[in-house]
């Protein structure tokens, strides 16, 4: 009897629990989810692009999966992800809550804050602070031009052996938010300002693993010495360096004076106190900098890393941008961001850059802010929601060549830069990058700069270049070696 009673108790609550994880009436359909665990077993977390694809086959572009006991709402396709980002922009603008978004900002800040009044005051401040500094205007443009000259010096004195241009290129772009944000530039051979940026790519790798997903699944995680704590540890570190930057300028600032985004801030927050009002507060503050300035660096210097890679294993596409920034720049030494209109093969080899690369994936996690319909389903206020942007970028309605790497999906038969829809490098909607115009910026006059002084060549002729990426909240590319050529001299 007793053994009975156990073997009842035992089925009663696999029951139980199988029905706790079982999808309410409504919700969008998925793969069946263990008790407990959820689909967590099911998914190769080193890469959930290809689990979420086949997901999609059977289930369609809006269904659900669950991370441990908590669901989440996969969207995947132009249509789908247009009805969330821009039909439905606002409804659906708000940021999911978890563990690890609670360690790292807390919901305050930029990227990760709640939608709401507090956020929309910080983004309309940042975004004015940011023009304040030079973004969309001359200055910012010699901004990043001195900044390129100072990767052909470096890129220079490594030309007669394969160079790893990956700290360069970091150092580089990380220098231009660097600029706005704390009011200085960092040498590329400054290791301490080198561990803080590879700390930050190992983060932005680490927080899509399958210890990220288990400690934010499951809070008593957090006490265990699992793999977790690495990712604990890097935050830890990062902020010892800003936050040492943020004393810094709070001891020297001139109010009324601003050097830069930190100092603009703290002459608001003074204002606000005066006016007794909270939006702004030094906890604000602090996460804005942490989002400028990890935002401001992964992005473009892993768009810039892909660039080189595309163009070695393309070099037919490396000698037709040769020919055009040739062609615009004639005696001038360097191009203006302005001769980019005349120049649509080059723009469109750096969009296929983002297309095919597909640098954020996944954008960042979506919630609405409201019980929402979404494809003939009912999402209830507060689920995470997972644009599958990648899906976007390979959508066959949408694209010539989806599965290839070819510029000649954003040109038209006359070789003129046709604006698509489907392209999403920088999401879509109330929630877009802020960052966008100055990413594009960059990206354009880093690449240019190196293109009209080198020629890019993969250093062993009886291989080509991997083009396996990384897979995070970023992908980039494996760390390559590449042989430069004085493009004078070819």
């Amino acid at each position: 009897m007793e053994v009975c009673s156990a073997l009842l108790l035992c089925l009663a609550l696999m029951g139980l629990l199988f029905w706790k994880m079982s999808r309410p009436k409504g919700f969008p359909p998925g793969p069946m989810a263990l008790p407990f665990v959820g689909n967590l077993l099911q998914m190769d977390f080193r890469n959930t692009l290809k689990d979420l694809q086949e997901f999609s086959k059977v289930f369609g572009p809006v269904y659900s999966i669950y991370l441990g006991p908590t669901p989440f709402v996969v969207v995947r396709g132009f249509n789908a992800i247009k009805e969330v980002l821009v039909t439905k922009g606002i409804e659906f603008a708000d940021r999911p809550r978890d563990r690890l978004t609670e360690a790292v900002s807390g919901g305050r800040g930029i990227v990760l804050a709640p939608y709401g009044p507090a956020w929309k005051e910080h983004r309309r401040f940042t975004l004015s602070t940011l023009r304040n500094f030079g973004l969309g205007k001359k200055s910012m443009e010699e901004r990043i031009r001195e900044e390129s000259l100072h990767i052909i010096q470096a890129f220079e004195q490594s030309k007669d052996k394969p160079l790893d241009p990956h700290s360069v290129i970091d150092n580089a772009v990380s220098n231009i938010i660097c600029s706005i944000v704390f009011g200085r530039r960092y040498d590329y051979d400054d290791s301490t300002f080198s561990d803080i940026l590879n700390l930050v790519h190992e983060h932005m790798k680490m927080v899509t693993g399958f210890w990220a997903q288990l400690f934010n699944a499951f809070g008593v995680v957090q006490y265990l010495p699992l793999p977790h704590r690495k990712i604990l540890s890097n935050v830890e570190k990062v902020f010892g360096f800003l936050r040492k930057i943020l004393e810094e300028h709070k001891k020297t600032i001139a109010p009324g004076e601003p050097r830069d985004f930190i100092d603009s801030y703290l002459d608001e927050l003074g204002q606000q106190e005066k006016n007794s009002k909270k939006t702004f507060d030094e906890e604000n503050l602090f996460s804005s900098i942490v989002d400028l300035f990890v935002a401001g660096t992964e992005t473009t210097a892993s768009t810039l890393e892909w660039s080189l890679l595309f163009m070695m294993a393309h070099p037919e596409i490396q000698e037709k941008c040769h020919q055009e920034i040739d062609r615009i720049r004639g005696d001038r030494e360097l191009l203006d961001y302005e001769d980019r209109h005349a120049m649509p093969y080059t723009q469109a080899v750096i969009q296929e850059v983002q297309r095919f690369a597909n640098i954020v994936p996944l954008g960042v996690s979506h919630s609405p802010i409201k019980d929402m319909q979404l494809n003939g389903f009912s999402i209830p206020k507060g689920t995470v929601i997972i644009t599958d942007l990648s899906s976007v970028h390979t959508d066959e309605s949408h694209w010539k060549y989806p599965y290839e790497f070819n510029p000649e999906n954003f040109l038209n038969e006359d070789g003129e830069l046709i604006k698509k829809e489907a392209f999403l490098p920088f999401s879509a909607g109330p929630r877009v990058c802020l960052g966008e115009n100055l990413a594009r910026m960059e990206i354009f006059l880093f690449l240019t700069t190196m293109l009209i002084h080198f020629e890019f060549q993969w250093p062993d002729p009886t291989s080509s270049p991997d083009l396996t990426p990384v897979f995070g909240i970023t992908q980039a590319p494996k760390h390559f070696k590449m042989r430069l050529v004085s493009h004078k001299q070819r």
